[in-house]
């Protein structure tokens, strides 16, 4: 029988080989240290032994950067907070170590969550573990490359237009965007307070709806935040000959990717009998430039506080161009004499966006489209490309984020050996119905 400690230590190998050692994957910004690591195990062993272990024993858990965990370095990957110590827990990490779960470092990740490459890290690049020269993925770049590489079991990341999934799908794992609101977000550094979602990343559907049903719930921390049907619900069993499927009808820019998901999709619905319709979304193609202005504003907001005179430095001395970028953007649309105007626009956007996948969602079960419209590209290629490609290719995961709904990655393949990622998406608050397709597309 695996023990915690013994599944501790096969990581730790494996981190100190690939990952600490010349940084390999880079995948890791802090690793907690081993002898504590060992105590805690010890103890969670002790409890499982005893049948009094919460759902989480025996697994080990790596921590997104941007998310307080008590004690570790909270530094959203910057040299704004690269000596910044979290004084207290997020609400997912209390949970976490309720049920026993075993936190073993904080990952590498776009620098507040700005980008979707996992290069703009003040920290150096995370890499690929499946293709060392391609970027993973961002922003949760280091928590997919962690579960990828078997440096831990599952990982936390957060999702603001798809950082969840898009590393998810260039690594080849499961990678969980929940519902807007139905994790609390108390103790996440946000990007965006209004889109954001902290969620699993994993290497199988079950894992990450474990994770989920762990993470999930009302907090009184977060105002927003609410009780959701548990993922594990009995009640959410599907009448699987009843289901019906939409496909996005989007153009895209790689065609074998489309292909790839087309075909997939095919032997599922050949193999459960449901029924496959393609289906076209309003307002879907406003989807980034509504995002940007929200975003923006939002993030720009957010990082007043980091002034130089109560958390680490000034943030407009100490970040990169992304980071920057995106304040000057922020400062510029909310200039008085905008009185708000474009960020209304942008909310006015988004609602119709919502609606449109409300509409949807009384017609279909689920809808199924590529989670990225191109291959990763190779590290350091960035800079060659202008920053409208780069955001566009967030095209198709940012939807689920504007309207609110759940939205998973799965495998679905692979293009010139490189993973291609599915994106099921269902209506809000029915993860445990968008767990229970993508558990049976896994099996095909």
């Amino acid at each position: 029988m695996t023990t915690t400690l013994s599944n501790l230590q096969k990581y730790l190998v494996e981190i100190a080989k690939n990952d600490k050692q010349g940084k390999k994957i880079n995948a890791f910004l802090q690793v907690r240290g081993e002898e504590e690591l060992i105590r805690e195990a010890k103890i969670i062993d002790e409890k499982i032994k005893n049948g009094k272990a919460g759902k989480l024993a025996g697994k080990i858990i790596a921590v997104k950067a941007n998310i307080n965990v008590k004690g570790l370095n909270a530094s959203c990957a910057s040299r704004t907070l690269e000596n910044y110590k979290a004084p207290y827990n997020a609400t997912v990490i209390k949970k976490i170590k309720q049920e026993d779960g075993l936190i073993i470092g904080m990952t590498n990740m776009d620098e507040f969550a700005c980008g979707a490459s996992g290069e703009t890290s003040a920290f150096g690049p995370t890499k690929n573990p499946q293709v060392l020269e391609l970027i993973p993925g961002g922003s949760s770049s280091g928590s997919a490359a962690a579960v990828a590489a078997g440096f831990c079991d599952v990982a936390l990341g957060s999702d603001t237009g798809g950082s969840i999934r898009n590393p998810a799908s260039h690594c080849g794992i499961i990678g969980l965007k929940p519902s807007y609101s139905s994790v609390s977000r108390y103790g996440l550094i946000d990007l965006s307070m209004s889109l954001d979602q902290i969620g699993p990343l994993a290497r199988n559907v079950e894992d990450a709806a474990l994770l989920l049903s762990v993470i999930q719930g009302k907090d009184e921390k977060d105002s927003i935040s609410q009780e959701i049907k548990s993922v594990n619900s009995k009640s959410a069993r599907l009448d699987i000959n009843k289901l019906k499927v939409g496909v996005l009808d989007i153009k895209i820019s790689d065609d074998r990717i489309q292909n790839l998901i087309n075909d997939k999709i095919e032997k599922v619905v050949k193999k459960y009998g449901w029924k496959l319709e393609k289906i076209k979304l309003n307002y879907i193609d406003l989807a980034v430039q509504t995002y940007y202005p929200l975003v923006y504003v939002e993030f720009f907001s957010g990082t007043r506080k980091f002034d130089g005179r109560r958390y680490g430095k000034r943030i407009e001395n100490s970040a990169g161009v992304e980071v920057l970028r995106r304040i000057l953007g922020g400062s510029e649309i909310t200039k008085a004499e905008f009185k708000g105007r474009y960020y209304y626009l942008a909310l006015k956007a988004k609602k119709l966006i919502e609606e449109e996948f409300s509409k949807a969602f009384k017609k279909f079960d689920a809808i199924v489209m590529p989670v990225y419209p191109i291959l990763p590209w190779k590290i350091g290629d960035v800079k060659k490309m202008s920053v409208q490609d780069i955001y566009s290719a967030d095209a198709l995961t940012i939807p689920a984020n504007l309207a609110g709904n759940c939205a998973v990655s799965i495998p679905a393949g692979k293009v010139d050996n490189v993973p291609v990622g599915m994106q099921i998406m269902c209506d809000k608050f029915q993860d445990a119905k968008m767990l229970q397709i993508a558990g049976m597309i896994e099996k095909v």
